[in-house]
């Protein structure tokens, strides 16, 4: 059963539900607590917003030009957490993410689809409760940004 209690305070009212406080986390148990680092919903979240269609990259300007230098060392992997931050308490955590999106991709509905995969992907695997995604779009990928000019061949 849930009560909620309302309390009116000149033009603002705040509602809040005695479930909400009170409710066990599946991270607090009474055999011990389980933490889960940031860099684990960190990555987390950046995995399921690449997976969204539309999606071309995470991470502003800088962050994709140090991604691409670091690709091109030997054995070094993309970060999956780049162009995500995150916060993380007990049982609630925060994702801002950094979005590149195709060109002529619809950013509102991919902006919906990357919120709801986020909140997805991190309640189910780590048992917190995403209480927001904030998604700024940095950029546009047009089908001319790949296209890179080839060096003209020094001996022949």
């Amino acid at each position: 059963m849930t009560q909620s209690t309302s309390t009116t305070t000149g033009s603002s009212t705040t509602t809040s539900t005695a479930l909400s406080q009170a409710s066990p986390s599946a991270l607090q148990t009474s055999q011990g607590n389980t933490t889960i680092a940031d860099g684990v919903v960190q990555k987390i979240a950046g995995l399921a917003a690449r997976e969204v269609s539309g999606v071309h990259a995470l991470g502003g300007g800088a962050a994709r030009a140090f991604g691409a230098l670091r690709e091109r060392i030997p054995g070094a992997t993309q970060t999956a957490g780049q162009g995500v931050a995150v916060e993380v308490g007990e049982k609630q955590t925060a994702v801002d993410l950094d979005v590149v999106t195709e060109y002529g991709a619809p950013i509102a509905e991919i902006a919906r689809s990357v919120r709801r995969n986020v909140i997805n992907a991190v309640e189910g695997m780590t048992g917190l409760q995403v209480t927001e995604v904030n998604i700024a779009v940095n950029d546009i990928h047009l089908p001319t940004d790949d296209q890179v000019p080839q060096e003209p061949a020094r001996v022949q």
